[in-house]
């Protein structure tokens, strides 16, 4: 099936440039449409995005929630609902991925191709992420390192242990972020109720779900100390730190989750106790990169966004 079609669905919040960076790589993969959600629009961000014959843009205003049920006060709801909204529009897609602003699919082969693969029975094929890690002394200029971890979840821990000798043995395979990765759903699938990281319908969560192993999602979480630390504050009040999630590493001991853990460098060593926290497990220094490299967990890839941004968008 040569003209298997795929899109993306994301709820958005952030700078214009970042916005055009996600639609042209997406595009440059060959992406049919892009449904992006504008969380907090800005009308000339809306207008420059909505000139793309490819992208469909919404602006989350309060005319837009003013049609459905109130606004939800989490974005994580916000997202959920967003992206029921798009699959129930005329997708023009065969599959549909869920991802955020932050997330890169990286392919091996076409991603075409790979979908098409899929069992016929298959309503959701699941994307497996990799983390960014700063530019260190492991990389070259123009290069973005990227940890991957063990689905064997004792092989995980181990690996993180041994790649992260201070703080690994509290993050679920040096990982700042999910692990559980996001999800391409096919657009036939019926009333599905779509979150974050699963898809149920009919209560049946993930119906006949099958890996996308040929495929990496790029999770750039944690691009530069600056970038960081800009996003951290939120993360520990409501995003992925918040205080009610739980332990990423469950064992017989009792593991803070990262909110209690980053509460507790903060109290006992104030922000020099979180840059060494993010040296260690966020930089890609050739000693890293070299254990990473020994449990087969590297990867590497020139993302260039500059260029893909100038091609698809060539007056921004």
């Amino acid at each position: 099936m040569a003209d298997m079609r795929w899109g993306i669905v994301s709820t958005v919040k952030a700078p214009l440039e970042q916005i055009l960076d996600f639609a042209a790589w997406h595009l440059d993969l060959g992406a049919h449409r892009l449904f992006l959600y504008l969380d907090d629009p800005e009308p000339q961000v809306f207008a420059t995005l909505n000139a793309h014959p490819k992208l469909r843009v919404t602006a989350c205003d309060a005319a837009y929630w003013a049609k459905g049920p109130q606004r939800p006060g989490k974005h994580q709801a916000r997202q959920s609902r967003n992206a029921r909204h798009a699959f129930n529009r005329k997708t023009q897609v065969d599959w549909l991925a869920h991802i955020d602003v932050d997330e890169l699919l990286h392919p091996a082969t076409p991603l075409a191709e790979q979908l098409n693969a899929l069992p016929a029975e298959c309503m959701v094929a699941r994307l497996r992420p990799v983390e960014a890690l700063a530019p260190g002394t492991g990389t070259a200029d123009g290069e973005t390192a990227f940890k991957a971890f063990h689905i064997d979840q004792k092989a995980r821990q181990a690996a993180s242990e041994r790649c992260f000798p201070t703080w690994g043995r509290y993050l679920s395979g040096g990982f700042l972020s999910h692990v559980a990765g996001k999800l391409f759903i096919r657009s036939s699938l019926h009333d599905p109720q779509i979150k974050i990281h699963n898809v149920i319908v009919d209560g049946v969560q993930n119906p006949a779900e099958q890996p996308l192993p040929d495929t990496d999602l790029l999770h750039l979480h944690a691009q530069s100390w600056e970038d960081w630390q800009r996003t951290y504050r939120f993360r520990l009040k409501r995003g992925s730190y918040r205080a009610e999630l739980k332990p990423q590493v469950r064992t017989g001991t009792q593991t803070p989750n990262l909110h209690d853990l980053f509460t507790q460098i903060e109290a006992t060593a104030g922000t020099a106790g979180l840059r060494a926290f993010y040296d260690e497990v966020c930089t890609a220094n050739a000693p890293l990169c070299q254990r990473l490299q020994s449990e087969g967990l590297l990867r590497r890839a020139r993302l260039d966004l500059a260029t893909k941004r100038a091609r698809h968008f060539p007056s921004h």
